[in-house]
């Protein structure tokens, strides 16, 4: 697994370097983008929609260099482990609310998969199939390179998708649906009814949607100024293009059908990995000034990791502010 991480890092680091030219602005224009919308700017879901594909194509690359092949951050589960391990808590946990009649023979729906290390986990220990949906090719592209290199791509199946469209599934397919960090920070309140439907109708009847969510805590008030600028700090660096609250999200759940069986804040705060890898990127800004100064990477890499650092130190003073949690658990049941 060493050997794995350290292959996958040099790979991210010749991908940053080789980037075209339209790749590497539409990914700064991308985080400007993020950012005007918190000044204010009204902006179209399908815009929305196309930085956050612009984005995490190079975001992707980028924090596999750090060990962030998960691209999310889980609560601190266990402090004598690190984010690796903490993760693996976070998706056991998560897995465990599920509650499968017979896992072996179960099929789960992971919205937002990533580059498909979470659905390779969980088929892993259940010892079943697992379906990753997902926006960016580039990473399910790495997903099922991943998938036949373990010797699973009998079990593990990923199509690239549009979160605020319906589903390429058939109905009833799921005995479940989860979400990391991955699913409620791109829908306007709005939209969220329309995505809630779509979960229920490709569960099978009496299948579970849980998720460890990226939601802002009943504390956050939109009048206090203080609140205000550290949501402006992080959000763009969070990749999201929204902020919604708990009951908003339960509320559309309920309206498609679902039963809510458990809202509550996460049982760990994560700002104490976020300050690791923050501390990490800041180490890593000097080698890659160096490698900057001979030509080997590009100059705008430090440029996006010194937003990455501000906004990840942004987070870290919300969560501590208890305004917003990285890991809102929401467990809900199709009647």
């Amino acid at each position: 697994m060493n050997w794995y991480r350290i292959k996958t890092a040099f790979i991210g680091l010749k991908r940053l370097a080789t980037l075209s030219d339209q790749d590497k602005q539409a990914c700064i224009d991308a985080h400007h983008f993020f950012q005007r919308m918190q000044q204010g700017e009204k902006t179209d879901t399908a815009d929305e929609t196309k930085a956050v594909a612009d984005y995490y194509k190079v975001l992707n690359n980028m924090l596999s260099v750090f060990d962030l092949e998960k691209l999310y951050i889980p609560p601190q589960l266990n402090e004598k482990e690190g984010l690796y391990g903490n993760q693996l808590l976070c998706e056991q946990a998560l897995l465990d609310t599920l509650n499968l009649a017979t896992p072996e023979q179960s099929h789960l729906l992971d919205m937002g998969c990533g580059r498909g290390r979470i659905a390779h986990y969980l088929a892993t220990i259940t010892g079943g199939q697992v379906s990753g949906y997902n926006i960016d090719p580039n990473q399910l592209e790495n997903a099922v390179e991943w998938a036949a290199e373990c010797h699973m791509s009998d079990r593990l199946h990923f199509k690239t998708g549009d979160h605020h469209k319906p589903l390429q599934y058939d109905s009833g397919s799921f005995d479940g649906c989860f979400s990391i960090q991955a699913v409620w920070p791109f829908f306007k309140k709005n939209e969220l009814d329309a995505h809630a439907r779509e979960m229920y109708r490709v569960l099978k009847s009496g299948a579970r949607y849980s998720c460890s969510e990226y939601l802002l805590t009943p504390h956050f008030d939109w009048t206090n100024e203080e609140h205000v600028a550290l949501h402006k700090l992080y959000l763009p660096t969070l990749a999201a293009t929204q902020s919604m609250y708990p009951a908003d999200v339960c509320a559309a759940l309920e309206r498609a059908g679902f039963r809510i069986l458990l809202s509550a804040p996460s049982k760990s705060e994560a700002w104490p990995i976020c300050e690791q890898k923050r501390d990490l990127i800041l180490m890593a800004r000097k080698a890659v000034r160096a490698l900057e100064a001979i030509r080997i990477l590009p100059a705008w890499i430090e440029e996006s990791l010194d937003l990455l650092q501000k906004g990840g130190q942004a987070w870290t003073d919300a969560e501590k502010a208890k305004i917003a949690d990285l890991n809102w658990r929401i467990i809900a049941e199709k009647n």
